[in-house]
């Protein structure tokens, strides 16, 4: 007879009922969440929402007022923070500006007393890996903005800690060069098989890294999923208004169960097509979220919902469209193409006819 066992690793991060209050207010409701081994994941949010908060408490520089932080499965809440196995990279980058390159990656290691000719060899690899090995003999104050950001990074990862916290560490840097590290961070947590865990409030740069992302609005964590669930099944309204540009109307909308696909009332216009996020027990006004601008067919003449022409806005792959719908406006996505192709001419002004698939408009509650 064979039998087999089933190990299970840890979580690398596991937060259970984690608060924290200052004074009478409450920063972050309580908390449970698990962060994976090898996992890029990013906590998004507006500034105030809590994200930051949460990032202290994991790494021990704040004291949760309920709650337990386990890292690796060793519960660390009430552990001093240097001897938590990970690191931080922050905005500033914080290199010893005496110290070439290369000293500054091989200084933990050095502290740590790691022999010598481990910790250069540690070093240079982490100095390959963000492809700054030519440039280990030169001062932080002659590199660019993103060579230094590399530098940094190379420290982070130089001891190979468990874990990696990346707070906003590309604000500092310009729209084209932290679209390019956007990639580089990712490609390097590959290589390197290390968590990291990613704070920002750029939706972008959560979209394009993350595997998956915990978005945070008033101390609360309102969806944990990946970049294309967070975007296309939103689970509440916040969601779906702070993930890129989504269309938000209040409807009333019967009872049913989730994903069933329902006629949704909106006042002034009529019945429309979606279908529910989560069981609805009777009827009740609800948010129907027609899931991105893109979603959207726009055509003249023919069934749909008429709407008039706002305001045309050219964007080079696209158009941005504006229709004035009922008292309302409802934002659409053109493709330059599909614009030119179907509606030639188009101007303000116009009344066309829109619709949409019934699975591409989601209905919650919440």
């Amino acid at each position: 007879m064979n039998t087999q066992t089933t190990t299970t690793t840890a979580p690398a991060v596991e937060i259970e009922g984690l608060s924290k209050s200052f004074g009478e207010h409450l920063a972050m409701h309580p908390l449970d969440l698990e962060i994976r081994e090898n996992e890029f994941f990013s906590i998004l949010g507006p500034s105030g929402c809590g994200k930051t908060t949460l990032m202290r408490m994991i790494t021990g520089f704040e004291t949760p007022s309920g709650g337990r932080v386990r890292l690796g499965g060793a519960d660390v809440t009430d552990v001093p923070t240097r001897n938590h196995d990970l690191n931080m990279l922050f905005q500033s980058y914080a290199l010893f500006p005496h110290l070439t390159v290369f000293d500054n990656v091989v200084f933990e290691l050095r502290v740590r007393r790691v022999p010598k000719a481990e910790a250069d060899r540690r070093a240079r690899e982490a100095l390959e890996l963000v492809k700054l090995a030519h440039l280990g003999d030169r001062k932080p104050d002659q590199l660019s903005g993103g060579q230094r950001q590399r530098v940094a990074l190379a420290r982070a990862v130089v001891s190979g800690p468990k874990v990696v916290l990346l707070d906003e560490p590309l604000g500092a840097l310009d729209q084209q060069l932290r679209k390019e590290m956007q990639y580089e961070l990712k490609r390097m947590q590959r290589e390197v098989g290390i968590t990291f865990i990613y704070v920002t409030h750029d939706q972008e740069e959560a979209l394009t890294m993350s595997d998956r992302i915990a978005v945070m609005s008033e101390g609360v964590v309102q969806q944990v999923a990946g970049p294309e669930d967070i975007y296309n099944r939103p689970e509440t309204r916040f969601v779906a208004g702070f993930i890129g540009s989504c269309n938000l109307l209040d409807v009333t909308v019967p009872a049913g169960a989730a994903g069933q696909e329902v006629g949704a009332v909106l006042e002034g216009v009529g019945v429309l097509p979606g279908v529910l996020a989560e069981d609805v027990h009777r009827e009740q006004a609800a948010t129907l979220l027609l899931l991105r601008p893109e979603r959207i067919d726009v055509r003249r003449g023919g069934d749909g919902v008429p709407g008039t022409v706002e305001t045309l806005t050219f964007l080079g792959e696209e158009w941005h469209v504006h229709l004035a719908v009922s008292g309302r406006t409802i934002k659409v996505s053109l493709p330059s193409l599909v614009k030119e192709r179907d509606l030639p001419g188009l101007a303000v002004g116009e009344e066309l006819r829109i619709g949409w698939r019934p699975e591409d408009a989601r209905i919650v509650i919440r």
